[in-house]
């Protein structure tokens, strides 16, 4: 008998889901090419995305800054870091829009949700959050990711 997910576990495994269900349809099985990326941004982050999901260039500009090996794909490991991105400025959201209170608190993010304070208790002012370097040359490879039209039956 397997153990119950986290609420955690169960959202990774959303994300690795939701990638599939885009990933399988054109191309390679386990890539995104930008027609599959842009359905995936039009279609799963309306709220995170609003502004360039209706802007075809924003989002194939998105995408060629995620691209890091300029194959015109996004394998899972270049797609994930738009998560990470998007996850980052939602969390700077939820503190840029916190009702103020002593105490960690959060108003709601990108996605409306989540406002409140959370359980765990830091000092009320944690300062400004580094989003980080957004350029290219992660210098990594993705072998055996050519264009394939067979083998769409992929499971995780």
């Amino acid at each position: 008998m397997e153990d119950k997910m986290s609420q955690m576990e169960s959202s990774i495994e959303t994300i690795i889901n939701i990638f599939h269900q885009y990933s399988v349809r054109l191309g390679h099985y386990d890539t995104l090419i930008q027609k599959e990326f842009k359905q995936l941004v039009q279609k799963e982050l309306p709220n995170f995305l609003k502004k360039q999901k209706k802007n075809e260039a924003a989002i194939n500009e998105i995408m060629e800054d995620l691209d890091t090996n300029v194959d015109k794909q996004l394998s899972f490991e270049e797609f994930i870091m738009l998560v990470a991105r998007l996850t980052v400025a939602s969390h700077e959201e939820m503190h840029n829009t916190a009702p103020p209170g002593q105490g960690h608190r959060h108003g709601p993010g990108y996605g409306k949700g989540g406002s409140g304070s959370c359980s765990g208790q830091g000092s009320p002012d944690q300062g400004s959050h580094d989003l980080g370097s957004h350029g290219h040359g992660h210098g990594h490879s993705h072998g055996g990711h050519g264009h394939s039209h067979g083998g769409h039956g992929h499971s995780h």
